[in-house]
């Protein structure tokens, strides 16, 4: 993913637009930042998500997301290694972070439109050797 790409994305939210703050572009929904890139440097986006949020997706994806350091990162606002990314991921992510800053009425409108939430992921299923293994186990206790 380019920062392109990801621009790209950010702007097909609804009524959403790009302005700059400190030096870079950010991404605004009703005047209210919810994404931003160049920082720390051009290869990164950022997305200002739930700590629950980013921490599924730095679990999902940890060569892709990473917590901003100090008080931003413990609150949500979560890095993302462009050339890593994959574009329904970002997507995902920037339509969670949109939903965050948006007004009510628009986040409801938007729902309806697409179904673009942030899910823990699922366990891998256990080998069913590894599930032998376990109930033999627990019968020689």
């Amino acid at each position: 993913m380019t920062a392109n790409d990801f621009r790209k994305l950010a702007l097909a939210l609804p009524e959403t637009e790009e302005r700059q703050h400190m030096d870079h572009p950010d991404f605004r929904v009703a005047g209210k930042i919810f994404a931003t890139l160049g920082y720390p440097d051009k290869s990164w986006g950022m997305v200002k998500l739930t700590p629950f949020e980013q921490e599924m997706l730095v679990e999902a994806e940890p060569a892709v997301f990473v917590p901003a350091k100090g008080a931003w990162g413990r609150q949500g606002s979560t890095t993302v290694k462009l050339k890593a990314a994959k574009k329904d991921v970002v997507r995902c992510a920037l339509a969670a972070a949109w939903r965050l800053a948006a007004p009510a009425s628009l986040t409801q409108q938007f729902s309806s439109e697409a179904n673009t939430t942030i899910e823990k992921p699922r366990a891998k299923p256990k080998k069913a050797s590894q599930q032998r293994i376990r109930r033999s186990a627990k019968r020689h206790r």
